[in-house]
């Protein structure tokens, strides 16, 4: 069962030639594992409406918006929620697992540590899922550096893991994280992922750490636990 994905982040408008956007402030194909023409309805400034996305290159995007929608919203920060209408579905065959029967409960989490750089996608699923990193990686069909958000919410769903239906980008402003997350972390090229339950960090390459500094977040996604 697919869940339909939202992406939550604080934009504000600009204006480049004469035309005014929102530029998105992540990769689109690494969270939203969606490329080519994006058409969306987006939330914002009070107003909804929906737009095809307008792409910078390499995965990024901006919201295009119309002069009219942009008047008086020029000069400050906005909550901005996107869905993605025309994402394709990832078909992976049918599914052992549902919400009502899901691989486990998540009631604890074991620390998993990544043997080499590249997999911290695969082992916070192992984590959550209460399998080996190698079965992780067969579930996902991906190998190293091969692990998006958008695959592991696809991995999630298989495994019947219930999550929220909002990916929160908080661009590293301090924010109170939920019992059970999957969080994103800067990290040079590439995203780390890492998880939190109840208020202990399980970090693929660091092992566990008492504190997680959020300047370095850039967003998390809500496991539900049991």
């Amino acid at each position: 069962q697919e869940v339909t994905m939202r992406y939550f982040f604080t934009g504000k408008i600009e204006k480049k030639d004469n035309l005014f956007c929102i530029r998105i402030p992540f990769n689109v194909w690494e969270v939203c594992d969606s490329q080519g023409v994006l058409m969306i309805s987006v939330n914002a400034m009070g107003l909804s409406w929906e737009c095809n996305l307008t792409p910078l290159g390499k995965g990024y995007y901006t919201i295009p918006v119309t002069e009219q929608q942009a008047g008086g919203h020029m000069d400050e920060e906005f909550p901005v929620v996107f869905e993605i209408l025309n994402r394709s579905p990832h078909y992976r065959g049918d599914s052992p697992y549902s919400a009502a029967q899901p691989i486990r409960k998540i009631d604890s989490v074991k620390l998993i540590t990544q043997p080499n750089d590249g997999l911290c996608g695969q082992t916070c699923i192992a984590m959550l899922a209460g399998v080996t990193l190698d079965e992780a990686c067969e579930i996902m069909h991906c190998r190293d550096w091969q692990a998006s958000m958008g695959k592991m919410v696809d991995t999630l769903d298989y495994l019947g893991l219930q999550h929220e239906n909002v990916i929160y980008y908080t661009q590293g402003a301090e924010v109170t994280l939920p019992k059970c997350a999957i969080l994103m972390e800067k990290m040079g090229r590439y995203s780390h992922y890492l998880l939190c339950y109840d208020g202990t960090y399980y970090d693929p390459t660091m092992g566990i750490l008492d504190s997680f500094d959020q300047k370095n977040l850039v967003g998390y996604l809500e496991i539900k636990t049991a």
